[in-house]
């Protein structure tokens, strides 16, 4: 039988979601305490990898075991068992074919900035001290959903067969003392949402006009997009999945 977790990490002591032969990662320890607590080796698929320092606020990854009587139970001794920093919110049987990854519909980032130094945000934000125009990341921010080829955002000398994505929001708002941005896509390329920022902060601070973003996409070159952000800044918030994945009777 097939199982969605549903669970929460704070990224700062990972090496990202994916497992590596010479690193700490969430899926490692994941799949080990999993593996502990059923007595069989459990192998468990993420709905995407984040890298390192990411954090996610919501997560899901499938696994296949014989049957689970009281996911509930086995949701809180895995809460027990886990390190403080990942958090399991629940456990649900679907479809024997469903799939965290390639089932997901879509998935939402927030990346946050503050404007004042904080020690009590500096784990969890970008500290940005230059003045930046708001207005003009949104305007810039708008411009995402025009286009679908994302080269130019994308890691160098990545494998993916192709640099398409539908954008489906990109906005930025204030929330109290930070500055959140949010992107909602079908997918996403690695390091795309923090080359975004990283431009869009170019436009903010006067060192890109909002219409520069036609160009840089335009370009298909890395080179002509900003720096990449911290990864400290950025959040997995949501994935989607469509409704019929979900068993009737664990729903």
């Amino acid at each position: 039988m097939r199982y969605f977790i549903q669970f929460s990490y704070f990224g700062k002591a990972y090496h990202g979601w994916q497992k590596q032969p010479n690193a700490i990662t969430v899926q490692e320890v994941l799949q080990n305490a999993l593996s502990t607590l059923l007595r069989q080796k459990v192998e468990v698929v993420g709905a995407g990898r984040t890298d390192a320092g990411v954090h996610a606020r919501e997560m899901f990854a499938h696994f296949d075991f014989v049957e689970i009587e009281d996911s509930v139970q086995l949701k809180d001794r895995l809460n027990a068992f886990l390190p403080v920093d990942i958090a399991v919110q629940k456990i649900t049987k679907v479809k024997h074919d469903a799939h965290a990854r390639f089932d997901a519909l879509e998935r939402t980032y927030e990346y946050w900035l503050v404007k004042e130094k904080d020690p009590f945000l500096f784990d969890y934000a970008h500290f940005v001290k230059h003045p930046v125009e708001l207005d003009a990341m949104n305007q810039s921010a708008n411009l995402l959903s025009e286009y679908t080829d994302f080269e130019c955002f994308s890691k160098s000398n990545t494998d993916v067969k192709t640099f398409n994505c539908d954008v489906r929001q990109a906005h930025w708002r204030k929330d109290e003392k930070k500055l959140v941005f949010t992107i909602t896509a079908d997918r996403f390329l690695r390091n795309m949402v923090r080359a975004v920022v990283g431009t869009l902060l170019e436009v903010g601070m006067g060192k890109m006009s909002p219409n520069d973003i036609h160009k840089v996409i335009a370009s298909k070159d890395r080179s002509k997009a900003g720096v990449s952000v911290p990864a400290k800044g950025l959040y997995l918030t949501k994935v989607s999945y469509p409704e019929e994945i979900f068993d009737e009777q664990k729903r």
